[in-house]
């Protein structure tokens, strides 16, 4: 098969940027499919293009604008990714979109494939909500099936008396899903990524600190995992991507828990938990998405040295001050200041976990969000 040399990208946000970013040293042309229209990061690395009603005028001019399609978020409009798939390739599948899109398919998957989750129940009304949480016992997590990302559309039960505020918040929302919480050591993600042929490549356990629901920093490898936990985690994203035939990145956040890993969600395509990639393996996440998707070799996913990732969330720091620091590494998205919005991220390397975190503290007194870096 001839590889293809034009991607269209559903997204022209960061990930379609670095989507984008890393295309351009390939010789490959991307094109963006983003109907707001404005503060698109991906803007200066092709022709955006789409609007709100997806108009037959503006989905034709994208499926004129390239040879093979991805997206770069899962919650878009999955009528969409159907008009398209209808007349040419589009990776990953609409079968991994239409399962990670929402919650219940999600969670039926992982009990599909054995893979472990915490106690669930489909929520549809108040009194279900109160049964869910006399079953799952307290604290309860609510959450919307779908349209749910950086902690948006959830609550937690603590007490009986939260469940009126609980529904307040979320029973407008259509179905919901209740899971009781667990108690974890760390959060965890699992990157890999598989092509047209079925060849994989996984990259290593990455530990994940966050900060009021959003993703503050990443670690990888993470420390002291042992060979079991690697094992059960790269065993879970076989499964996974042989039952989706699934082509391109898929993400697997994990909870690590004193009986062993639970899955928490999944996410078809490249991840915030894998941006470390860039600077920190031989070939990022985003080359091998693109790679998989084209119908090109794997690159290797080894990670020679610690790496860290750090979000920058509403405000960025001054450019001077990062890039006057040995070894940080900045990208800044181009997107508008806004509190509780990725605006950029920074990574460094090390030669061992212990230098890193001391490099990460030596960079935090920069940073709009230093405390979290102490986790």
């Amino acid at each position: 098969m001839n590889p293809r040399h034009q991607l269209g990208i559903l997204g022209g946000g960061q990930l379609g940027r670095m989507l984008g970013l890393a295309a351009a040293p390939l010789g490959l042309t991307c094109s963006f499919y983003e109907p707001s229209g404005s503060d698109c990061p991906a803007a200066l690395l092709g022709p955006v293009m789409g609007d709100q009603e997806h108009s037959d005028e503006a989905v034709h001019a994208f499926l004129a604008s390239a040879d093979v399609f991805t997206y770069e978020f899962e919650n878009i409009d999955i009528r969409l990714v159907e008009r398209i798939a209808q007349h040419k390739p589009v990776y990953p599948g609409l079968e991994s979109l239409r399962l990670t899109q929402n919650r219940l398919y999600e969670k039926s998957l992982f009990a599909e494939l054995d893979i472990p989750t915490a106690s669930w129940l489909a929520v549809n009304s108040r009194a279900e909500l109160e049964a869910a949480m006399n079953t799952l016992g307290l604290p309860l997590v609510l959450k919307t099936t779908t349209q749910g990302y950086d902690g948006k559309g959830q609550f937690i039960l603590r007490v009986p008396e939260d469940v009126t505020d609980a529904w307040q918040h979320l029973g407008a929302n259509g179905p919901l899903i209740a899971e009781q919480f667990i108690t974890f050591r760390r959060e965890m993600s699992i990157i890999a990524v598989r092509d047209l042929q079925g060849h994989t490549a996984t990259y290593p356990l990455t530990e994940n600190v966050h900060l009021k629901g959003i993703l503050s920093h990443s670690l990888t490898p993470a420390p002291e995992v042992s060979v079991a936990i690697e094992q059960t985690a790269v065993r879970y994203m076989d499964s996974l991507l042989t039952r989706l035939n699934h082509v391109g990145v898929l993400t697997l956040e994990l909870f690590e828990t004193d009986n062993g890993l639970l899955a928490n969600e999944m996410a078809p395509r490249v991840h915030n938990s894998g941006h470390w990639s860039i600077e920190g393996a031989l070939c990022s996440q985003f080359e091998n998405h693109i790679r998989a998707v084209l119908g090109l070799p794997l690159g290797s996913t080894r990670c020679p040295r610690p790496t860290a990732m750090i979000n920058l969330i509403g405000q960025p720091p001054e450019r001077a001050d990062i890039l006057g620091l040995s070894g940080a590494h900045l990208h800044l998205y181009g997107k508008s200041p806004r509190p509780g919005r990725k605006l950029g991220h920074i990574t460094l390397s090390a030669d061992s976990h212990v230098e890193l975190k001391q490099r990460m503290l030596d960079i935090a007194p920069y940073l709009p969000n230093p405390m979290a870096l102490s986790a």
